[in-house]
């Protein structure tokens, strides 16, 4: 049975620490109610022959009576989707597999001698990375996404195992990493840290990451190529700088996307009002009828 979470109840909930939890979060904010998100189901074998909430799709992809093959049909949906961009889907595939993502995270944690932070960060970056280049027309996507995230976390057991230790007498201060990961990511962060806005973000991912021209994207944004062009160097500028000052070490991926769901969200109900109150208005103004 599917809860419905309220979005206003799961934004008052303290964010997590770790990666998986807090990938949990995010995607409940994507499946709660008024306007969860959904997946197309219509020909998809025994799965319901409409538009189903992640919520309720996830239920049903752990249910016994789902078929391997459905599961599968599913995941040749939710992929392609994920590998779109759209930072809502990336979230949405890895809340899909959280139940697998768990349980091997579970298996794994007697070997892993660190934080389990750290673990749970790692298994997301390989399922992650394993996204970009998996083989739809295989069977069984999902636990090869999940056993790719178990190597990233075997792969770094591995690493901590060889690396040589070096005794030493002092102590001292090492520079904040860089945030290390795709260029989407890096722009996703600087949203929600304040960095960039979400028109910043807009520009320079559609003209740096998908190839649009600068005129098409001005065009959409209401204003001149010229205009557009110096918009971009200086939210670059800021950009650049920002990650040389380590503003964007703090905000993890999935708290990132999370915050732009969230900022997505309350736009469009506010573009829902809008359109609401203009429609009232031209109904309290129409003649009536005779």
């Amino acid at each position: 049975m599917t809860t419905v979470v309220d979005d206003r109840a799961v934004g008052r909930m303290p964010w997590p620490t770790t990666a998986l939890a807090a990938a949990e979060r995010a995607f409940q904010l994507l499946a709660c109610e008024p306007r969860p998100l959904a997946l197309d189901c219509r020909g998809l074998p025994h799965l319901p022959q409409r538009e189903v909430p992640l919520g309720k799709l996830r239920d049903l992809m752990v249910c016994d009576e789902t078929s391997p093959q459905a599961r599968d049909a599913v995941w040749r949906r939710l992929v392609p989707l994920a590998r779109s961009g759209d930072p809502e889907w990336r979230v949405a595939v890895v809340g899909m597999a959280l139940p697998g993502l768990r349980r091997m995270a579970g298996l794994l944690a007697r070997g892993w001698h660190g934080d389990s932070c750290d673990r749970d960060s790692e298994m997301i970056s390989g399922f992650l990375d394993r996204l970009a280049d998996l083989d739809l027309s295989h069977d069984r996507i999902a636990g090869k996404l999940v056993d790719a995230g178990a190597r990233a976390v075997k792969d770094a057991m591995q690493r901590e195992a060889s690396a040589p230790t070096i005794a030493v007498h002092a102590t001292w201060s090492l520079p904040p990493r860089p945030p290390a990961d795709h260029p989407e990511w890096v722009l996703v962060r600087a949203v929600a840290a304040g960095v960039l806005s979400p028109e910043d973000w807009y520009l320079i991912s559609r003209t740096r990451l998908e190839d649009e021209t600068v005129q098409a994207v001005a065009g959409r944004l209401g204003v001149s190529a010229a205009v557009a062009g110096a918009w971009r160097r200086q939210a670059e500028q800021k950009l650049v700088t920002a990650i040389a000052g380590g503003e964007l070490d703090r905000v993890s991926i999935i708290e990132a996307a999370a915050r732009t769901t969230r900022m997505r969200a309350r736009r469009r109900r506010l573009a829902l009002r809008a359109i609401g109150a203009t429609r009232a208005r031209s109904t309290a103004g129409a003649p009536a009828a005779a």
